[in-house]
């Protein structure tokens, strides 16, 4: 069977993402580095997750904290060498982890050596490698196109005369994947990867790669047309037609698959930032075994927070991508923590955490932690002087940016710095997040990290959770239920989204149910009931 046949470990796995500048720090300059994650694996691993998503630790000047590369086969001093890299993999693997590192291939830094060539005239090797363009008669902007961090997308460049193209940062001009060459030197940086022995790839901007050649300006949305849209960002008044999930995407996808399966068991996972299409995207990529194993979209990373929300986005994408599969998330390095995303006023945050876990961990697809929620981490309120993300700092206060999810993790309440480092951290560290340290909570037998455990747990015990169908009950008020399908088993999932107790009539056909999980609900022969933000999993007969 080929590799792109099997079915690995990736499916249904659970994946631990670290944000390395905040994990631990080994060297006393206050930001976390690779030999810091590295002592404090044995923390993820007995979580019982599956695999570790490292956000970049490439060479980079760090405009945009690392998603800026300047040398995709190099660490940056700043997290270490390549030899800690080696150790990282080397303990990983020896406590049954995979290994998945994020990817930057739709742009680099401005500082990499590809584009200091590129720029530097308009006949040179590289004089094509990023996308080029001259300026309309008066001197403006070939196009409309908008960057996703705030104002156009062009930044006229006075050496070489002429306009080049930046979904993001004017630091992080686009690669021009019209270009083979360019296709061709970033597989060879995944080769490198490869050979170094990580076990997948975390594929940034995964729909961002591909422009449309004749640079075709984008329409307004309809809401900005009649006058409705209040976005902060100017992006989200366009529809992104031209500037990104251009179907040439889909062949170097295919390419990057192929490389992929000259390696055994590895996998990729790609973000889709979509507006309106993300699951048509990752159906195309997802689909026919060839291109990615796996993606995920941004539907629950959002501010809803209601059972219909949950049920519309899986039933959506289980209709719209039957042969794709999909990696859910509540928490990343990119949005608000999802405990204070849904914690409402009044209500308890630790409450949140073990409802979200549990719905996490009974969800059909793979599932992606962010770290620090399994301490049940609220976002931190930061000041303006403290913030270090651009997006923060150009669109402050309308937009606080990503830092308040991006602080240190906790390890010991009473030690300096939580534990995370000798010296001043690069982000504050809440006196509220040192209370939820991770030394209390392993003492704590009902402490969110402790449901956490359990929950990944019952998700590891039950072939039905991690790859099993899912089937949805009618169920009235902000009540969601489901059936899990899978070895030889039948599991009802049932969870109360809403702050008062609940109820859910048992269907007529449904048999004798064996308790799993849900130690507050109440069943009888007639309905299950459940108290605010309860939850109930059971084996039906």
């Amino acid at each position: 069977m080929a590799a792109s046949d099997k079915a690995g470990w990736w499916r249904g796995c659970v994946i631990y993402q670290i944000y390395p500048r905040s994990f631990q720090d080994t060297t006393g300059d206050g930001s976390g580095d690779l030999a810091g994650i590295t002592s404090r694996l044995a923390h993820v691993a007995s979580l019982g997750v599956d695999a570790v998503w490292l956000s970049p630790f490439f060479k980079s000047p760090m405009a945009d904290m690392g998603y800026d590369v300047s040398d995709y086969c190099d660490v940056d001093l700043m997290f270490g060498t390549l030899e800690d890299f080696d150790a990282l993999v080397a303990e990983a693997h020896r406590l049954g982890l995979k290994i998945i590192i994020d990817q930057v291939l739709s742009h680099s830094s401005d500082k990499h050596d590809w584009f200091v060539e590129s720029r530097a005239s308009r006949d040179n090797p590289k004089s094509d490698w990023y996308i080029w363009a001259d300026t309309k008669p008066d001197g403006s902007a070939p196009n409309n196109w908008l960057s996703v961090f705030g104002g156009p997308a062009w930044e006229w460049d006075s050496t070489r005369r002429q306009y080049y193209m930046h979904n993001f940062l004017a630091s992080q001009p686009d690669l021009n994947f019209h270009n083979p060459e360019v296709q061709d030197a970033l597989l060879e940086t995944v080769r490198f990867w490869l050979e170094r022995g990580v076990d997948g790839f975390r594929l940034d901007t995964v729909n961002y790669y591909v422009h449309d050649r004749w640079l075709r300006g984008n329409p307004p949305l309809a809401s900005s047309v009649a006058g409705t849209n209040s976005e902060t960002n100017t992006y989200l008044y366009q529809e992104h037609l031209f500037d990104k999930t251009q179907p040439e995407n889909l062949a170097f996808l295919r390419r990057f698959r192929a490389l992929l399966d000259e390696y055994e068991d590895r996998a990729a996972v790609g973000e889709i930032g979509d507006e309106g299409r993300s699951l048509q995207t990752l159906a195309a990529y997802t689909s026919g075994r060839d291109k990615l194993h796996m993606c995920y979209t941004f539907d629950l990373l959002g501010p809803q927070f209601s059972a219909t929300h949950v049920r519309g986005c899986v039933e959506a994408f289980e209709a719209t991508v039957p042969d794709g599969w999909v990696c859910w998330a509540f928490s990343n390095h990119d949005v608000v923590r999802h405990v204070s995303r849904w914690t409402r006023p009044g209500s308890d945050p630790d409450a949140i955490a073990r409802f979200s876990i549990t719905l996490l961990s009974c969800l059909r697809g793979s599932i992606c932690l962010y770290e620090g929620e399994e301490l049940g981490l609220e976002e931190a309120e930061l000041a303006y002087e403290d913030l270090r993300d651009p997006v923060g700092i150009r669109f402050w206060p309308g937009v606080k940016g990503r830092d308040g999810c991006r602080t240190p993790m906790v390890w010991e309440a009473g030690a300096d710095n939580a534990g995370f480092s000798t010296a001043r951290p690069w982000l504050p560290i809440p006196a509220s997040h040192r209370a939820r340290a991770v030394d209390v909570q392993n003492a704590d037998m009902a402490s969110v990290l402790a449901s956490y455990r359990a929950a990944l747990a019952l998700r590891r015990g039950h072939e039905a959770l991690v790859s099993g169908s899912i089937r949805f009950l009618d169920a009235e008020g902000d009540v969601l239920a489901f059936v899990r399908e899978g070895g030889g088993e039948r599991l009802l999932c049932v969870f109360n989204f809403a702050g008062e107790q609940g109820t859910w009539p048992l269907p007529p056909d449904v048999g004798a149910i064996a308790k799993l999980d849900g130690d507050a609900a109440v069943i009888d022969e007639a309905e299950l009931s459940l108290p605010a933000l309860g939850y109930f999993l059971g084996r039906l007969d």
